[in-house]
């Protein structure tokens, strides 16, 4: 499989990518990581400039520490539940040194570009080209804006949530977010504490977890519920949403079409207590702009400053022809989310949405690539089937959207990387 002579190659070095590089390297690996930026942590370096896809200033985690921590590097004791994100900035840096990763990181450097050469894998970045036996891809899925179209000519200003960094341009304006995921709501919540006016479009409806469910946080609480039977599990937490916060309809909201698990969910314990303070009004998805109005599907129209989507973000890796990898347009053929088929020499770490936390598993994903690449490990001999079948036996049959065909659930895909591991 390997030779003591082969290199190895990681583009990122965010939560993902610092983690496969401290697995291969800890384990003697000859490994060489490229990152963009001037320091890791990726989007979780806070940065005020909008060409940097970055959390914004009043982020914190949407899991709990619990299960977003690597395994075997846990988060201090003082941290909160839900920590902050420069709390979480400090934590990667601190795994960093703790495994003395920085020196194989080459800091401030792009690749260009990547291909495939005669079983290696050339790696173009600055003014060079270098050879590498094995790669790595762990440059994430969140900076490249996933906007939709619609009908007429907006006239205000139209943004992504991309360019979120804090509130303050926001202040006394008339701002409609669209979207009803994670962001959407965090930044409608950031936006209608200093906004004129605050509202949020959503195309469909969705199921909105609390924080806290009987003083622990909704991941830790749901942990413990894995015992019961996945459709009696399933009802008891509609039926508790649904006692704790009444129907999505009072709120103004559209009722789901679909059940709790089948969506990446949605985290927030603000949105609803917002809206029913009048600070943010929901409304239909979007018919048509014109000049400074948005019509919406009920026929409704309302004027606005911003319009501002957080409708996700494109897989995109530019450094590949798009001729030979796309995974915007084609579905996700890797197994495990990591193993390409048709390129051995190719893995990529923390390309998934679990319900839950993305780190945990990229760590057991790297853990997976040591035993591979040590040849403690092998890939399925049928891959393309086995890959089908991972696939096609997800534990909820997650909607049809371009973000889901990444969706995992985050307990049921780390027991099986775990039994795959043992």
């Amino acid at each position: 499989m390997m030779n003591s002579d082969s290199k190895i190659a990681i583009i990122g070095a965010g939560p993902s990518g610092i983690t496969a590089l401290k697995n291969l390297s800890t384990n003697g690996f000859n490994v060489t990581c490229f990152e963009m930026n001037d320091q890791i942590g990726g989007n979780w370096v806070y940065q005020d400039k909008t060409g940097h896809s970055s959390i914004f200033k009043t982020t914190h985690i949407i899991s709990s520490k619990e299960f977003s921590q690597y395994s075997d590097f846990t988060m201090p004791d003082d941290f909160p539940d839900y920590p902050s994100g420069s709390q979480l900035l400090s934590y990667f840096n601190s795994y960093v040194d703790k495994f003395d990763l920085r020196k194989h990181i080459k800091f401030s450097t792009q690749v260009s570009k990547a291909v495939p050469s005669h079983d290696k894998w050339k790696i173009y970045f600055d003014e060079f080209c270098e050879e590498f036996d094995y790669l790595i891809i762990a440059n994430g899925h969140h900076w490249s804006p996933r906007i939709p179209t619609f009908e007429g000519d907006f006239n205000g200003e139209l943004m992504h949530s991309h360019q979120f960094k804090n509130n303050e341009y926001f202040k006394d304006k008339s701002v409609l977010v669209v979207g009803g995921g994670n962001s959407a709501c965090d930044i409608a919540v950031e936006v209608s504490r200093v906004a004129k006016k605050t509202s949020i479009s959503m195309r469909r409806g969705y199921h909105f977890i609390p924080k806290f469910i009987m003083g622990m946080p909704s991941d830790v609480f749901y942990s413990k519920t894995l015992w019961i039977p996945q459709k009696i599990r399933l009802f008891l937490q509609k039926l508790a949403l649904r006692f704790i916060q009444g129907k999505y309809e009072d709120y103004g909201l559209q009722k789901p079409d679909h059940d709790i698990l089948q969506t990446h969910a949605t985290i927030n314990s603000e949105l609803l207590y917002f809206i029913k303070h009048g600070k943010i009004k929901p409304q239909k998805n979007i018919r048509k702009f014109s000049n400074n109005s948005v019509e919406f599907e009920d026929g409704s129209i309302d004027n606005f400053d911003i319009v501002l989507f957080a409708t996700g973000y494109k897989i995109k890796f530019p450094f590949f022809d798009e001729a030979d990898i796309n995974y915007e347009k084609n579905e996700i053929d890797l197994y495990n989310f990591c193993f390409h088929p048709k390129y051995k020499n190719l893995m990529f770490v923390g390309l998934l949405q679990p319900l839950g936390c993305i780190w945990p598993i990229s760590d057991l994903q790297s853990q997976q690539i040591v035993k591979y690449l040590s040849n403690e490990w092998k890939l399925p001999a049928n891959l393309e089937k086995a890959v089908y079948d991972q696939q096609n036996n997800m534990p909820y049959e997650f909607i049809n959207t371009p973000r889901h065909k990444l969706e995992v659930d985050f307990h049921d895909f780390v027991k099986h990387l775990k039994n795959e591991l043992s």
